[in-house]
C-alpha cells in the first residue's frame, strides 16, 4: 500500500514538472489556466484515489 502512495506521488510530481516546464517555455494565459485546471484534475483523483480507506 505505501509503495502504491510512493508512486502515484512520483507521478503526479512528474507530471506537474512537466506542465511548468510547458507552461513557462510557451508563457501564454489560456495555456496557464488550462494547466492549472489539469493539474487540479490530477490532485483531485490522486486524492480521490489513495485518501480514501480501504477495507
Amino acid at each position: 500500500m505505501t509503495t502504491n502512495r510512493l508512486m502515484a506521488a512520483l507521478a503526479f510530481a512528474v507530471f506537474t514538472a512537466f506542465l511548468a516546464v510547458v507552461g513557462f517555455r510557451v508563457g501564454r494565459l489560456d495555456l496557464a489556466i488550462v494547466i492549472v485546471i489539469s493539474l487540479a484534475l490530477a490532485a483531485y483523483d490522486l486524492w480521490g484515489q489513495l485518501g480514501r480507506r480501504r477495507r
